[in-house]
């Protein structure tokens, strides 16, 4: 035997035994495995599999896959003698592979390492244990040891919060531009059609008429302009209300990023017929259409809704108030600026309504080339007719408010959050409800107190969006995950004097004030509220969350604008104004009567 030598510590882990680096260390085997080869080749006895040739000199095969115990596959090393410890299935997918049999009649077998390298003998502890796991999940030794692919983790890796809240930050910024060019024609557009002997607006204030004198209202047709912008307003909300539903169903089944280029097409096709208006009917058919292709807005934060940090959802719905408030900032300017370029005639609105219509083909093309889809197909539902029926109960007011769409999912909120949801949808309903009645009211009290021109309007709402903006960017994106209710409460008791300000004014600087406080405002409330409720339910049920709230929403900006433009009609701007400021305590006691302090998940 000779004189044996010391073998140094590194060695040892390396190869195991006696040996120089050249037999052992070569192949890494462990002592257990080099011994039993070597007592196997002095008795000359065949390794089984081998064709009945022994094992070389040299030893070239006297090792198995020695180099990948540096490749950390979860190989102990921890000493000579137990040096071998390996996690069963999936972690030892790629270790070896077998190969056709070898000329001559031997079974050779190789296994290649994630370097590259080859190692010669199959049956080393490390391709046994494998072969074990293998068998544990029902495959063959052949399967067992065959290279397979790796296994990935995710079906659809998940695309940067960062990208995805940008996308949806410009692509709703671009709609609403588009959305708020008419908010400062419309008192000039329906003054228009009065004076114009339109016969379907003419039958409509015949009517109007009619309704006055019954309930013994005077008669004051300057007034009768306000309830037809309520009503437009109303038409509007209540298509919205419906189409909220359907599109977030059908985005839980086929994901968001279709459903929004659908309504996308629609809204251009609304805008193409407001372009060709020359009528009263064309342009109420216009806003129809319009009204049934909002779903995008709801669609938005059912994609912020799928990303999976609290922090981001809370971002990406304060980028969605910022959107808001820009594109009611900048949208209005644009089309009292291009009411002004036109000169006064039939088609005054033509600029305004083109220039909309060109915005909308471009976000068409932007969601199209850029927006990724967000809602992994193993996520999706498997039926869109289960969406559609879990939709339908949003279409009902008493199932609305109850979330019955919800509840229907296999992944139902606890009691505890359904309540919670409850409460918030129905603050979130009656928030909006006086909200849209007055802001819808705020343009025909401006051009009928002050005599607003559309320019004015436009750069009365640029004040109110500009205000929105930097509250938003600055204060609003800030407020930390948990503290939203908080700040939603102290919103909304803000809005209390703002509207009785504004609703008094008797010169413009007092109204001015009166919108700085309700601008200040409205910019917390609605991202605040829709980030709390987006925290609620599974990733499969987020856009029926979304779109039950979105529906509340447009259910509330259907009936607000009708209830306030008809209290206008009858009683004044201040009684309408005084009367709908003192109900913003209501949402505020419901907020109160939630059982815990609502924190993102």
């Amino acid at each position: 035997m000779g004189r044996e030598r010391k073998i140094p510590r590194g060695e040892r882990k390396e190869g195991g035994t006696g040996k120089k680096r050249g037999a052992a260390g070569k192949a890494g085997c462990s002592p257990l495995t080099l011994g039993r080869k070597r007592k196997r080749a002095r008795k000359g006895s065949p390794r089984p599999g081998d064709g009945g040739q022994g094992e070389e000199e040299g030893g070239r095969r006297v090792g198995t896959c020695g180099r990948r115990r540096r490749a950390g596959l979860g190989l102990a090393r921890r000493g000579s003698g137990r040096g071998l410890s390996i996690g069963s299935g999936l972690g030892s997918l790629a270790l070896c592979s077998r190969s056709a049999p070898a000329p001559g009649g031997s079974d050779a077998r190789t296994a290649a390492g994630p370097s590259g390298q080859e190692c010669e003998d199959p049956t080393s502890p490390r391709c046994s244990v494998w072969e074990k796991s293998a068998g544990d999940m029902g495959l063959s030794k052949e399967e067992g040891c065959t290279r397979r692919p790796p296994i990935k983790a995710h079906s659809e890796p998940p695309e940067p919060t960062g990208r995805v809240i940008t996308i949806v930050f410009l692509a709703l910024l671009i709609d609403l531009l588009g959305f708020t060019l008419i908010l400062p024609l419309l008192p000039s557009i329906l003054d228009h059609y009065g004076r114009s002997n339109d016969p379907f607006y003419q039958s409509l204030q015949q009517g109007v008429d009619w309704f006055a004198a019954t309930v013994g209202v005077p008669p004051e047709r300057k007034y009768n302009s306000v309830l037809f912008g309520g009503l437009i307003g109303s038409i509007f909300s209540i298509l919205q209300f419906f189409s909220s539903p359907l599109s977030g169903a059908a985005s839980d089944s086929f994901g968001r990023r279709p459903v929004m280029l659908l309504t996308l097409v629609g809204l251009i096709m609304s805008y193409a017929l407001w372009a060709l208006s020359k009528s009263f009917g064309v342009f109420l058919l216009s806003r129809v259409i319009g009204g049934i292709s909002k779903g995008n807005v709801s669609l938005s934060t059912a994609v912020i809704a799928d990303l999976n940090s609290p922090q981001a959802r809370s971002k990406g719905m304060a980028m969605i108030g910022v959107a808001f408030s820009l594109g009611f900032t900048i949208g209005p300017m644009i089309g009292a600026f291009l009411a002004g370029e036109t000169a006064k005639g039939d088609r005054f609105y033509l600029h305004a309504a083109l220039w909309a219509l060109m915005f909308a083909i471009s976000d068409l093309v932007f969601v199209f080339c850029f927006l990724p889809e967000t809602l992994p197909r193993d996520k999706r539902v498997s039926s869109v007719l289960s969406g559609f029926q879990a939709a339908s109960d949003l279409l009902s007011p008493v199932a609305l408010f109850q979330f019955l769409a919800v509840t229907r999912g296999k992944d139902s909120p606890s009691r505890d959050k359904l309540q919670d949801l409850k409460v918030l949808g129905r603050v979130y309903f009656l928030y909006l409800f006086l909200f849209s009645g007055l802001e819808y009211t705020l343009s025909f009290l401006t051009h009928q107190r002050f005599q607003f021109s559309s320019m004015q309007q436009g750069q009365m709402f640029f004040f109110i969006g500009i205000t929105m903006a930097v509250v938003q960017g600055g204060y609003a994106r800030r407020i930390k995950p948990g503290c939203e209710i908080q700040a939603v409460k102290r919103a909304i008791l803000l809005l209390i004097p703002a509207f009785l300000v504004i609703g008094w004014a008797w010169n413009v600087t007092m109204l001015g004030v009166g919108l700085l406080l309700y601008a200040f405002a409205a910019a917390i409330v609605v991202p605040c509220l829709s980030a709390v409720v987006s925290s609620y339910g599974s990733a499969s049920q987020k856009g029926t969350i979304m779109g039950t709230l979105r529906s509340l929403g447009a259910l509330a900006r259907a009936m607000g604008p009708i209830v306030s433009a008809t209290v206008y009609w009858l009683a004044g701007v201040q009684m309408c104004f005084t009367i709908c400021s003192a109900m913003f305590l209501l949402p505020i006691l419901l907020l109160g009567s939630l059982k815990q302090q609502t924190k993102a998940e």
